[in-house]
């Protein structure tokens, strides 16, 4: 089983990330899960999603203590929050990201701008960038589902077109 935990603050789109990385995978062929957390529920707040992802059944539907991978949509949150506690020995962190990143040795680091990619489609909801839809591309990139499957959990939660040009945009940009 693959786990990710998703770091974002409320607004970003972190849960619903989460939902349509699970719904990649199942159009894959995969069994998966997602399910957010959060305290106060409050924009720019904090928030962690859950993705499991397997080839057999996932009975499991709770928080990720020890995941394989962490997606850190916001950056900020690292002042607060321990992203990486539990990560595993040689997992992988993807960031949001235009800068330069460093991370303790021994794990996989990727990057992409997806706020620079979510303000280039202008997608903006209430001044804040939404990050879930390129995150899925640059996910896809990375191997966790097709980009086919990507883009058809994208269509199926979104109908606008910009959502898919930005995943596809992300998709390209990725740095791996």
């Amino acid at each position: 089983m693959y786990e990710i935990r998703i770091h974002s603050r409320g607004g970003q789109g972190g849960v619903t990330a989460a939902r349509m990385m699970a719904t990649a995978a199942v159009k894959d062929g995969k069994f998966a899960t997602a399910c957010p957390f959060y305290g106060a529920e409050r924009r720019g707040a904090p928030i962690v999603s859950f993705v499991r992802i397997d080839d057999a059944p996932v009975r499991i539907y709770s928080q990720i203590n020890k995941p394989d991978m962490i997606v850190i949509l916001d950056p900020t949150v690292m002042d607060t929050v321990n992203v990486l506690d539990g990560l595993k020995e040689g997992g992988s962190i993807f960031i949001n990201t235009h800068e330069e990143v460093s991370f303790p040795a021994g794990f996989k680091v990727y990057k992409a701008d997806l706020t620079g990619i979510a303000l280039r489609e202008n997608l903006v909801v209430a001044g804040s960038p939404i990050l879930n839809t390129p995150v899925i591309g640059a996910l896809a990139k990375l191997g966790l589902f097709s980009r086919e499957s990507g883009v058809k959990a994208i269509n199926d939660t979104f109908a606008d077109p910009r959502n898919t040009s930005a995943a596809k945009a992300a998709y390209e940009e990725v740095i791996v």
